[in-house]
């Protein structure tokens, strides 16, 4: 073992603090003079890390789904959690039915109805629960067939079963990274109950991402349902999204459907980029500014 005087080790001391505000100063300078640098930094370092959750997060998953008294305990109460999370939800399924049901009806009867295209759709685990940029937004990992064309998957929109869960917006080669709906970076364009009214969902870094700017004298209503708009061609019509609800303050917020805090398996859609616009109805006068409600 080499060992060090103490002159020395008392002069190393005293040049860590300094050595560190250098090194910290020149990453800054270079991230300013390289904007995309630390994008290719990070994607390059999610790479690298998502083996690393994925094998730390290996040992947990196996316990919790393995065999013996343990294993049932966590069974047991994973059951119990998924049975609580349903009842509570059967509700909401109730007004998911109705407006999809009203929805296929209006679809019928649209003459100039264009059906929204097939996407493609990959499989990927979630392995990490980032922050960062992005304070909502997760890591998952991609499967080897994807490797070759993960640049397609930016903008893909992930869901999780239940609904709208985020969209990517970055992909490395062995991982992407998801921005959640209730990110604050989030925004939205979404229909509002069985008639569609516009809204825009905006995220709060919160557990219920809020509604603003709705067309003036039509607030949403309570339980109504959420869906995705084709509003700026971002995403497809008619994905579910959540539901709405007054909070405390009296401001309408949405309920997300998906499991956003228990997030383990996402599945990623890649719709083609022209997807279809909705053209404005000409018998409805158009509404001279947005309303907001504060």
């Amino acid at each position: 073992m080499l060992r060090l005087s103490v002159p020395l080790r008392q002069a190393l001391s005293r040049l860590t603090l300094p050595v560190m505000l250098v090194l910290s100063l020149g990453a800054v300078l270079i991230g300013r003079a390289d904007q995309g640098l630390a994008d290719r930094l990070r994607g390059a370092l999610d790479d690298v890390l998502a083996p690393a959750y994925a094998l730390v997060s290996a040992p947990v998953v196996a316990l919790e789904h393995g065999s013996g008294a343990i294993g049932q305990l966590f069974s047991l109460e994973a059951q119990n959690q998924q049975l609580r999370a349903e009842n509570a939800k059967l509700l909401q399924w109730q007004s998911v039915a109705m407006a999809l049901a009203a929805q296929n009806d209006a679809l019928k009867t649209a003459l100039n109805y264009v059906p929204t295209p097939t996407p493609e759709f990959f499989t990927a685990h979630v392995v990490a629960d980032l922050g960062g940029v992005y304070a909502r937004s997760v890591l998952v990992s991609l499967p080897p067939s994807m490797i070759q064309d993960s640049g397609k998957l930016v903008g893909a929109i992930a869901m999780d079963g239940r609904g709208v869960a985020g969209r990517v917006v970055e992909a490395g080669g062995r991982s992407a990274r998801v921005l959640l709906i209730t990110d604050l970076n989030s925004r939205i364009p979404v229909a509002l109950g069985v008639h569609g009214l516009s809204a825009l969902m905006a995220g709060t870094n919160g557990a219920d991402p809020s509604l603003l700017y709705w067309a003036p004298g039509k607030p949403p209503a309570e339980g109504d349902m959420v869906l995705t708009s084709a509003e700026g061609g971002a995403f497809p019509p008619g994905l579910p999204v959540g539901v709405v609800h007054y909070d405390a303050q009296n401001d309408p917020v949405v309920l997300p459907l998906a499991d956003i805090d228990g997030l383990r398996l996402l599945w990623l859609f890649c719709y083609p980029s022209n997807q279809p616009v909705l053209a404005p109805e000409h018998d409805v006068p158009k509404v001279a500014k947005p309303h907001r409600r504060h």
